[in-house]
């Protein structure tokens, strides 16, 4: 049963411009963090990411959904999480504040994640063990399809997933090899042009084969004189993907899209406001054959199907600390793989999560195993950090989902 329950407001204040984008010059980056402790002393940690101010908030909220388990079996409850998720989701107190989005839904994902994670350290395996080895039946016990049954209902998401296990053992190399990384780190918005160069020299040399910049600037100039210095020195053969994190409106995006379209980039990714899902399609359709990446503030499924019906990205950046946590995240996968839309996770939590999520993905359900953001700032922070070998990420093998913190 679980026994006891702890929310902690963790914050980890950056320096020389890490992690600075077009929108957040000053980002302290921050975990709303859940802890379930249940009566044999195992401890599930899940939290959602922030970059500082209102994370307390957060931290309220997920207090309110956590007080919901408390008494009760973390077997019972994820055999049955569909429906706590889609209770607590819409419990009618929250549901106002959202619904399925905002600081409640940023809480909900913290508790999930931490019920994942006990569920995982109370079997004893690694979180992708634990995830591929379910049954199909299992799996979409774990989900709340409500609001996606015009794209997929329980019967679909059930052969999906049972149509991908006749060809899983060819998949599971990986577990051996490891995961593709990519690093984004290469070129923060507040860094100048000599240390992003410095940066991709060393990206290269440390085994990665594909590299991030931060664009967005009010001169455009300047977003189009750094990403042919990255073109210039990474080489042709290095993939360059493009982030302005929503800094453009429509008509800036289609200008400045199309310059940087010599450059050849992997992706542009949030080229303008989250929700206006006309714009991208809009934009998409412009600047093909470059393709968009979305999904870091996208809150909800609901919302990644309309992404999808209306056909305007290329990579789905699904976030299990964004969405409702891994319950929802795997949603989105699900959708995706009915789509054909590769899912590129947004690594809020520096790939501590992730790295467990998308292994699942590729094995369980024969997502491309393309490549996972790495972000290192905080890798001191956690118990179990991410390893990362020539580019790749290292297989976690503890149990659970790499996610408990360092006491401070």
């Amino acid at each position: 049963m679980i026994r006891d329950i702890a929310i902690k407001d963790r914050r980890f204040p950056l320096s020389g411009g890490a992690g600075s984008d077009a929108v957040h010059r000053n980002p302290v980056y921050s975990y709303a963090v859940t802890e379930l402790v249940d009566d044999s002393g195992i401890k599930g940690t899940g939290f959602a990411f922030t970059l500082g101010a209102g994370n307390e908030l957060v931290c309220k909220a997920a207090a309110f959904y956590a007080q919901a388990l408390k008494g009760s079996d973390i077997e019972a409850i994820m055999s049955d999480f569909g429906n706590w998720f889609n209770r607590l989701s819409n419990e009618q107190q929250f549901r106002w504040l959202g619904p399925h989005k905002g600081i409640v839904h940023l809480a909900l994902a913290s508790v999930t994640n931490a019920c994942y994670d006990l569920w995982a350290q109370k079997r004893g395996v690694p979180l992708w063990k634990l995830l591929t080895d379910l049954s199909p039946e299992q799996l979409v016990a774990t989900l709340d399809l409500s609001y996606l049954e015009d794209e997929l209902s329980r019967e679909e998401a059930i052969a999906l997933i049972r149509e991908q296990e006749v060809t899983r053992t060819q998949r599971e190399p990986i577990l051996k090899t490891g995961y593709p990384g990519y690093d984004t780190s290469v070129g923060w918005f507040n860094y100048d042009d000599e240390q992003i160069r410095e940066n991709c020299h060393r990206a290269i040399n440390n085994g990665f084969s594909a590299l991030k910049l931060k664009v967005g600037s009010a001169d455009a100039e300047r977003d189009i004189r750094r990403a042919h210095i990255v073109r210039a020195t990474a080489g042709d053969a290095v993939k360059v993907m493009l982030d302005a994190n929503q800094q453009w409106t429509l008509p800036q995006a289609l200008q400045i899209c199309s310059s940087l379209s010599a450059m050849k980039p992997y992706w542009i990714e949030e080229p303008t406001h989250p929700d206006d899902i006309a714009a991208h399609r809009m934009l998409a359709r412009a600047i093909a054959p470059v393709p968009l990446a979305i999904g870091e503030h996208v809150p909800n499924r609901v919302i990644f199907k309309n992404y999808l019906q209306a056909k305007c990205v290329g990579f789905i950046q699904a976030d299990a600390v964004r969405l409702g946590g891994v319950s929802e995240f795997i949603t989105v996968s699900l959708l995706c793989r009915k789509y054909g839309i590769p899912v590129v996770p947004h690594v809020g939590d520096m790939g501590q999560l992730h790295q467990h999520l998308v292994l699942f993905n590729h094995i369980k359900l024969g997502h491309e195993a393309l490549f996972l953001e790495h972000i290192p700032h905080l890798k001191k922070a956690f118990l179990h950090p991410v390893r990362i070998e020539d580019g790749n990420y290292k297989t976690p093998q503890e149990p659970g989902s790499s996610c408990a913190l360092v006491e401070p």
